[in-house]
């Protein structure tokens, strides 16, 4: 979900290309070569080269693979007694002279195998202090590239005028990043990239998980901010040089991009104008401000307010959520209006009708969801909550109490609904909120938000919710592991597994909801035909609706059965049939057993027993919702225990796992996961714990004087 940046619309006019890779991309921690990642990177040299890009290379690497071979052939011809003698460093231009062979060797051999001609060219500083050199050289690279060979440039470090190369930095260029960036502008190149270890430049050491990757680098506002490590492993100076090298490349009109060389693909993903590593390039400082920047202001603001809402009492928290009911029924005319809006460009637009239908908020629905947000703030207040308290030792008094996790990022799709909600669970339990709704439902869900956030005190701040407006927003919120606890995606299949794929921060949630009603020999078919209506065409687009009828063999083809299959065919249900129940009831048969239509139509199929239905559950089913409709204990029961799903039910429809229909107040979503929140997750979802210890002065010294009771003690 890395998504095209708007910064990098140039790159679609990139012809000539220069790339440079480091000596740390090219060697593995020991030292030796990263043969599987340079093969890599010249699989992708060769495609562009074949999509007529013309590819420039330059290589670090020589001294490297010159010093591993000098020392391996130091270490065969050495005594044991010359190994006890201090050893000294390998001179830098002998490890030049021999490495150079031996890496223009391996790419020579590489890109022959696919199909590809390259050439050395090796230049050394005082080179280009002559013009008709650097003329020759333009015609050298143009006649090659004419030719579709890649040329690949070094610095000569074995006859460099200079003394130290690992450390000389005068001269026109002093290492192959400046070569890069010095031949970008003699070429000119349409683009430079520098490939690094890293995945760009950030605004600290990478290993410091304070430090975020900075994607547009803004000359005015980063070159005082970014603080280096230590130098590359291997290289000369590692990324400092880079970024010398691209402020100048840039700053002469070469775009430049610093990122990984040790990632898949990524000269194709840059190429493809994708929002990966560091981009460098002279308007950069003209452009809008970063999103980087708003999206982690938003999740930081909503921490800060989130914080104030907890020092509110219990009473000011409450009086928060019946205000923000009566703002919405206040302004239920207003918010119809924009709904209605949303529905007709939907209709125009021709989306599904079980989308339409999440979309729509019909009458009553205001006044519905007003109820519910009165009921949460009547329920008892969730914070600050003593769970357990226990004497340490004599004096020393631990309390386990119920906290907020802190910011919770909502994704969701369609629901306007879904909006008020989670913004009055946030409310509830103390959470700073970020929401990312639908597109169709963009007017519904910008009054609405605009309603709730009216209602929030200026002591508290309405940025305690945040709504984020356009999808490539989400792409840099998921980076944001230190400032957003939890991400809640309450959408689509997709939707809920781009989302895991893409981000560090816990994800709560269920991929889809195939939930089933298992009809029983024994059961009532009075009551299975009004639970298994109910579970269809109350609200088909629900995630807790029937998508499957399980039925036992022995009611196939009984006037009983009948009945409830005309029911559902009269409401306008589409029937499909399993392998079997197709063959003997004549239905077409459906495409898959695991399919949640959210629609007008399910799936019947027949199971020999309650353990066969069981089974086929746990095999077709996604642990939403499922049920049992019986008479006979015994077959409830095998039912209730061995169904691993986050609700089971027994003679009852799946419509009831809801949050607010199981006493919750409201839900932030449904979570088919096993860690944390399991089912409909209300306020305890949102909840963490933390521990206070109350002492008088103990110090622990080794346990020396410490007598440790661990009693338990009452709640206060």
């Amino acid at each position: 979900m890395a998504g095209a940046d708007p910064n990098r619309s140039f790159i679609k006019d990139v012809k000539r290309i220069i790339i440079k890779v480091g000596t740390a991309v090219i060697t593995r921690n020991d030292g030796r070569l990263a043969l599987g990642r340079i093969g890599a990177l010249c699989e992708q040299v060769k495609d562009l080269n074949a999509q007529g890009y013309e590819v420039i290379m330059v290589t670090s690497g020589a001294v490297g693979v010159g010093r591993q071979r000098l020392r391996y052939r130091k270490l065969v011809n050495s005594s044991f007694a010359d190994l006890q003698r201090p050893q000294n460093e390998l001179d830098g231009k002998a490890c030049a002279a021999v490495g150079q062979s031996g890496l223009m060797a391996l790419y020579d051999m590489l890109f022959t195998q696919l199909d590809v001609s390259s050439s050395q060219l090796l230049v050394t500083d005082s080179d280009f202090e002559n013009s008709n050199f650097r003329e020759r050289l333009r015609e050298a690279v143009k006649s090659l590239l004419e030719l579709r060979v890649i040329p690949i440039f070094n610095e000569n470090d074995a006859i460099s005028t200079r003394k130290a190369p690992y450390e000389d930095s005068s001269g026109i260029f002093w290492d192959n990043d400046s070569l890069a960036g010095l031949l970008a502008l003699e070429l000119k190149a349409d683009l430079l990239l520098l490939l690094s270890d890293v995945d760009g430049l950030y605004s600290g050491p990478p290993s410091e998980a304070s430090s975020k990757i900075i994607h547009t680098y803004i000359k005015e506002k980063h070159y005082h901010e970014i603080t280096f490590g230590d130098k590359s492993r291997v290289g000369r100076v590692g990324m400092t040089a880079k970024v010398q090298a691209a402020v100048w490349a840039s700053t002469g009109g070469v775009p430049v991009v610093i990122t990984s060389g040790c990632a898949s693909q990524s000269i194709v993903k840059v190429l493809q104008g994708e929002k990966i590593g560091t981009l460098f390039h002279k308007n950069a400082s003209l452009w809008e401000p970063s999103k980087d920047a708003s999206v982690r202001e938003m999740a930081v603001s909503a921490r800060d307010c989130s914080r104030r809402l907890q020092n509110l009492s219990s009473e000011e928290r409450k009086k928060i959520l019946l205000d923000v009911a009566d703002a919405l029924e206040a302004n239920e005319d207003l918010i119809r209006s924009e709904n209605e809006a949303d529905v007709a460009v939907a209709h125009e637009a021709g989306y599904e009708s079980s989308l339409v239908a999440r979309l729509t908020l019909k009458p009553g629905k205001i006044a519905s969801l007003a109820k519910s947000v009165r009921t949460l703030a009547n329920m008892k207040d969730p914070i600050n909550e003593i769970l357990k308290r226990t004497e340490v030792a004599d004096g020393l008094v631990l309390e386990k109490t119920s906290c907020p996790l802190g910011v919770l990022l909502i994704v969701f799709e369609s629901r306007p609904d879904a909006l008020v909600q989670i913004a009055s669970l946030a409310i509830r339990s103390g959470n700073g909120l970020l929401l990312k709704g639908g597109k169709e439902a963009m007017r519904s869900n910008a009054i609405l938000h605009k309603v709730i956030t009216n209602a929030i005190p200026d002591n508290v701040g309405e940025k305690l919710i945040g709504l984020v407006t356009t999808r490539d927003e989400i792409a840099d919120l998921l980076k944001l592991d230190d400032v957003i606890d939890l991400v809640i995606p309450r959408g689509s299949n997709k939707l809920v597994a781009q989302i895991k794929a893409t981000t560090k921060i816990p994800v709560l949630g269920h991929a889809d909801g195939v939930c089933h009603v298992y009809i029983d020999k024994s059961a009532d078919m009075d009551m299975a035909k009004r639970i298994v209506m109910d579970a269809k065409i109350d609200y088909p687009a629900a995630c807790n609706t029937m998508e499957t009828l399980l039925v036992h063999k022995d009611l196939a083809e009984t006037p009983e059965l009948n009945d409830v299959l005309a029911a559902l065919k009269t409401e306008g249900v589409n029937i499909y049939g399993g392998p079997v129940a197709h063959k003997i009831l004549g239905f077409p048969k459906a495409d898959s057993l695991h399919l949640e239509y959210s629609s007008m139509a399910c799936t019947v199929g027949f199971v020999d027993d309650v353990q066969s239905a069981i089974d086929h559950i746990h095999r077709y089913g996604s642990a939403h919702t499922d049920c049992v409709v019986t008479t006979d204990d015994k077959v409830a029961e095998t039912f209730l225990r061995q169904v691993d799903s986050a609700a089971v039910v027994y003679n009852a429809s799946t419509r009831f796992s809801d949050g607010a229909r199981f006493g919750l107040g409201a839900e932030v979503g449904i979570s088919t996961g096993r860690i944390h929140a399991r089912g409909p997750v209300g306020v305890e979802g949102l909840l963490t714990t933390r521990w206070l210890l109350r002492g008088k002065g103990q110090v622990v010294n080794g346990d020396k004087n410490v007598a440790y009771t661990h009693k338990s003690l009452p709640l206060q």
